[in-house]
């Protein structure tokens, strides 16, 4: 990691390399120019096979009590509330999960470990969408398709709602209530990348070096679908011993003392999602490569996003050693967005990428922070629609 003349920690491309040996191929091809797509695609087809390709991916369990209030081609919408919070009057909130080739348990992890539990204490009326992997007919899903169901979602639950946003779904948590501000009293973000251009990951670095080709193959080659499997082992080394203690916040020696723990963290992990192609390829042009949302570019729903239309109060939560999502890309949303600054928490917690949704020490911290900052009344007397 170096740091920019604008003060940005920015990913050099060895670094990059280093951190992802079967990646550079793919790096050597695109920097020859894009004539040699058809190659770097081939590369994709080589090194993107797996034998465990034909292993039908596990499931984690929820450890939280839910149930389906609402299933949809898309997500299951899961209902947390307890029995005491039936007849609440609070604003509900939403957890918009990540879809991006891990399960949604990854906000329910484990006794200790669950954003779930941090967020539904205290009675409140909490669900979270549980995207479903993509099956052959959803390879042509898009942005849009998702956009538009978790409006139904909103609108199942009673708008507005608290909206939490974590990763991938962050950004279209942002979108969606820059798209329908009145459905939306507060915004919560984490981990989420907003301005890839504030930062550098490895994720920006393949997008900004690839051929585009290399992406459509390696739908192509999952008949129309990004296999997660596959992309799991081309782009995300398993975590293993200390790396996954370290995630969890915990000592390295007490994973061996809780092997219910280390078991539900390596199911989590083996649990992968198929992404549809087309909104795979969409998600790594606009975000990753053309940055879209953060240059008033992007389009939802037939309408152009505009960041400024989001006066919530808003919440940003990163993690420091997030390789990832880097804080920057996070952080520049306060630049971007109509909220009043005084209307803008946010908190750069020690830890990883993970530790962000499975981190006890960010869990009980910054996490029960932001449940505080839930129930407080907004200072700002309404979002205009």
């Amino acid at each position: 990691m170096t740091e920019r003349t604008d003060g940005h920690r920015e990913m050099a491309p060895s670094a990059f390399l280093t951190a992802n040996f079967f990646a550079w191929p793919f790096i050597a091809a695109a920097a020859a120019g894009d004539a040699l797509a058809v190659q770097a695609g081939e590369m994709a087809r080589v090194l993107s096979w797996s034998p465990a390709d034909s292993r039908r991916p596990t499931r984690l369990d929820w450890t939280s009590p839910n149930r389906v209030r609402l299933e949809l081609s898309t997500m299951d919408l899961r209902d947390f509330s307890s029995a005491d919070a039936a007849g609440a009057k609070d604003v509900p909130v939403l957890v918009c999960a990540p879809f991006a080739l891990h399960c949604a348990t990854i906000a329910d992890l484990a006794p200790g470990h669950s954003l779930v539990e941090i967020l539904a204490a205290g009675g409140r009326r909490l669900f979270l969408t549980d995207w479903h992997s993509a099956t052959g007919d959803m390879r042509l899903l898009t942005i849009d398709t998702y956009l538009a169901e978790l409006n139904v979602a909103v609108d199942e639950i009673g708008a507005p709602v608290d909206l939490v946003g974590l990763c991938q779904g962050g950004w279209m948590a942002l979108v969606y209530a820059a798209r329908f501000p009145g459905k939306v009293r507060k915004l919560v973000l984490a981990g989420a990348p907003v301005d890839v251009d504030a930062g550098t990951s490895r994720f920006t670095i393949a997008a900004q070096y690839l051929p585009f080709g290399v992406f459509d193959e390696l739908t192509r080659l999952g008949d129309g679908r990004l296999q997660g499997r596959r992309a799991v082992e081309m782009w995300e080394p398993a975590l293993h011993g200390d790396e996954v203690a370290k995630a969890l916040q915990v000592a390295p020696g007490e994973l061996d003392r809780q092997p219910t723990l280390r078991d539900r963290f390596a199911i989590w992990s083996d649990s992968t999602l198929d992404l549809p192609g087309a909104f795979y390829r969409q998600c790594v042009l606009w975000l990753f490569k053309e940055n879209r949302l953060a240059q008033g570019r992007f389009v939802a729903l037939g309408r152009p996003v505009d960041l400024t239309d989001v006066r919530h109060p808003l919440f940003l939560l990163a993690a420091h050693d997030d390789q990832v999502v880097p804080p920057e890309q996070l952080m520049a949303a306060r630049h971007l967005v109509g909220s009043r600054p005084q209307d803008i928490e946010s908190a750069i917690e020690p830890g990883g990428h993970l530790s962000l949704f499975v981190g006890t020490e960010i869990l009980h911290g910054a996490w029960a922070r932001v449940a505080r900052w839930l129930d407080e009344p907004p200072v700002i007397a309404s979002i205009a629609a």
